[in-house]
């Protein structure tokens, strides 16, 4: 059985192109900065981010755990939100493995963290306290709706650090989704940050790989540490040839995801039993509730009557799915999907 997988934009394989290029990819020792790929992909990624220089990781996991590490030291206090993706879903790896210690602070339905509980959970200069290092920001937010957070927000809360000298880090695994659906370059996004992460595996169908940015210095201070975490690869501009593939090709086709996201979102909405957050998808990511009528079954035995159809779809909760369109989705997919939710319910 062909499957519909709308469980993330995780499971997307690299494109026909990408295969060729890594076929074809120039290799040398990434460990001694010798391998011509990966260093093209690092300049590609700073470039269109604005900084200074990028750094190539395996994972976005890693990304956001190398630049926290250069941020801070132990005993230092990052301030992020508590739908975060680093808080929820990356194993603790700041706490077990930088002594880093968090303050959850809650997300708004939009995304932000609200200006006011940022300034109050700075901490003072008190020898009992943790020193406040950083503030991380999501955009796009995955547990928020795959919203996308403007540009305006983002330099608020940069203003905001640099009164109080503190470090700002953007985990931007779908930045580029948050640019297209703004209309706006993903550097207009992320001029006041201090490092951003970019993920190339998810929407950009990337194989594997993450790509960390911010100045020359911030750099090589996260250079150590991904070799610390094993993150040093050797001839892996096999891997950054088809993220140079999706950083040139697929950033501006993004769109079509975002189109049969809310087309989707829309035929979903009509489904009696079924419930959207009107100002959802933004982007990507339609996240759909059962009703308090459709409750006889849970969002479980829904997701496997709807294998039993070929569809994947992701649970969040007891009651609620996160279905995610990305480039192995097409106009048909959709259709069936709704067929399928329609003769589930």
């Amino acid at each position: 059985m062909k499957y519909i997988d709308l469980r993330s934009d995780t499971v997307t394989q690299p494109t026909p192109a990408m295969r060729q290029a890594m076929a074809q990819a120039e290799v040398g020792d990434d460990v001694y900065g010798e391998d011509p790929t990966i260093n093209r992909l690092q300049e590609l990624a700073a470039n269109m981010v604005g900084k200074e220089a990028g750094l190539f990781v395996p994972s976005g996991t890693m990304s956001n755990l190398a630049a926290m590490l250069a941020h801070c030291t132990r005993g230092d206090e990052v301030i992020l939100g508590n739908k975060a993706h680093t808080f929820l879903y990356e194993a603790g790896g700041i706490s077990a493995l930088g002594g880093i210690h968090s303050c959850q602070i809650p997300n708004q339905p939009d995304g932000t963290l609200a200006l006011e509980d940022i300034r109050a959970a700075i901490r003072p200069d008190d020898v009992h306290e943790p020193i406040t290092r950083l503030i991380t920001l999501e955009n796009t937010h995955n547990r928020c709706g795959g919203v996308a957070i403007t540009a305006e927000y983002t330099q608020s809360v940069g203003e905001l650090a640099r009164e109080h000298d503190i470090r700002l880090h953007l985990d931007g695994a779908r930045l580029f989704n948050a640019a297209v659906t703004l209309g706006l370059n993903a550097e207009d996004l992320v001029k006041p940050v201090d490092s951003v992460s970019i993920c190339l595996s998810k929407g950009l169908c990337a194989p594997a790989g993450s790509v960390l940015c911010g100045s020359k210095e911030f750099i090589r201070g996260a250079h150590r540490i991904r070799k610390q975490l094993g993150g040093g690869m050797r001839q892996a501009g096999i891997l950054a040839a088809a993220g140079i593939v999706a950083l040139e090709s697929m950033v501006d086709r993004l769109v079509e995801d975002h189109r049969r996201a809310k087309n989707l979102a829309q035929g979903l909405a009509k489904i009696p039993g079924l419930y959207i957050r009107p100002e959802i998808p933004q982007t990507n990511m339609v996240f759909v509730h059962l009703s308090d009528t459709t409750r006889l079954l849970k969002a479980e035995q829904i997701e496997q009557r709807l294998l039993e159809r070929g569809i994947r779809v992701g649970t969040v909760g007891p009651w609620s799915f996160r279905l995610v369109t990305h480039y192995w989705i097409d106009d048909q997919d959709i259709e069936l999907t709704l067929t399928a939710f329609g003769e589930v319910l």
